[in-house]
């Protein structure tokens, strides 16, 4: 009995710690924790990663854990604490960041020792960072991703980019989610100086466009970070659920799997990839953040939106601005919500047409593996 038991837990040890053969190179692919949007960006990579005989193994933590592990039930997934970043409910957010500086760093120094230690235990070959600063390593090369290479911030503005592009540096390769030419991020991924490291590789979206009837007048995605969410879906709530229109509410919660009903209105605690996918098409307006990671799914979908960009938050401000003054969304900040003056607003842009066709030769970028 004891040499059976014994036999069983060296197997165990031994596939685990001394692989003799790697069939596959081992990528490590982690998204950071603010909001879902870092997490869904990465599904179309993660994808590519398998298409191109990779083993994925998912380091994540929080709601981006939760939803990778629904997605890609079959792969190795790693809790890695996120940055656990605060929003207040009451403070600028500018003030409210600063504040926390001293915890991001210290959380990056964390996440990169913690990064050592599972690149000896799980045998990675690889590091794919979605605007985790602390992921690089020596011995293995390691990507960043962004779309933000310039940080909209009220002060600061240059010291805030001297701090991104040190260790932005400090990776084999930053590869950037847009377009060189034409690109849907504005300034935010194309400043005047950009990291030597630097490769555009195309929008990122989860989904696929095709045709479908419309189901709903109104689908409202609630995302990103606590308590902001939660505000958000308080006021949508309250606006959708006395209308005589059809109206759904995706909250955003891949933890839970609840769906309630008031009136004409559907609220959801979260859904997948395709029934999301479906549902945005089957919609006439969708309302959201401006995070770059939706923008990137409506303008995949060719969809009709509007944007209520979270307080404070500098990117969505710059992008929700960005796409009005090009005519294709409207907008309005949260303290001014007015749900009836938005619905006949919108009628006056256009929406998202259809993107141009991006060819990514995923093949030559994993080739740094």
């Amino acid at each position: 009995m004891f040499s059976q038991n014994f036999y069983f837990k060296t197997k165990i040890v031994c596939f685990k710690y001394f692989r003799p053969v790697k069939s596959k190179k081992r990528i490590l692919l982690a998204p950071l924790d603010w909001g879902i949007g870092h997490a869904t960006r990465c599904i179309p990579i993660i994808k590519a990663l398998i298409a191109n005989n990779f083993t994925v193994v998912i380091a994540a933590d929080g709601r981006p854990l939760h939803l990778l592990s629904k997605e890609f039930p079959k792969l190795e997934i790693i809790r890695l604490p996120g940055y656990n970043i605060k929003y207040s409910s009451y403070l600028a957010m500018s003030i409210n960041m600063l504040l926390q500086v001293p915890k991001i760093i210290w959380n990056i120094k964390k996440e990169n020792t913690t990064l050592n230690d599972i690149i000896k235990d799980y045998k990675i070959d690889g590091v794919i960072s979605d605007n985790r600063f602390g992921l690089h390593a020596i011995k293995i090369p390691c990507v960043f991703i962004t779309h933000q290479l310039e940080i909209k911030s009220p002060y600061f503005t240059k010291k805030i980019q001297q701090f991104n592009y040190r260790y932005i540096n400090r990776f084999n390769v930053c590869w950037v989610i847009d377009n060189k030419e034409n690109n849907l991020a504005g300034k935010l991924s194309r400043p005047n100086i950009l990291p030597n490291n630097t490769i555009y590789i195309g929008t990122q979206s989860r989904f696929e466009y095709e045709k479908m009837a419309k189901k709903y007048d109104f689908l409202a995605i609630v995302s990103g970070p606590e308590t902001q969410r939660e505000i958000l879906e308080r006021g949508l709530t309250k606006a959708l659920q006395g209308r005589t229109e059809r109206s759904l509410i995706v909250l955003g919660k891949p933890e839970l799997n609840n769906t309630s009903q008031i009136g004409n209105l559907t609220i959801k605690s979260h859904l997948g990839t395709e029934e999301l996918n479906k549902v945005i098409l089957q919609s006439k307006l969708i309302i959201c953040r401006p995070g770059y990671s939706t923008i990137m799914d409506l303008e995949k979908l060719r969809s009709k939106a509007f944007f209520i960009p979270t307080p404070g938050q500098t990117e969505q401000e710059y992008l929700s601005k960005e796409l009005y003054q090009k005519n294709i969304c409207y907008y309005q900040n949260q303290n001014k919500f007015n749900f009836e003056k938005a619905i006949i607003e919108s009628e006056n842009y256009t929406g998202f047409s259809r993107p141009e066709k991006q060819i990514i030769n995923w093949k030559k970028l994993f080739s740094l593996f």
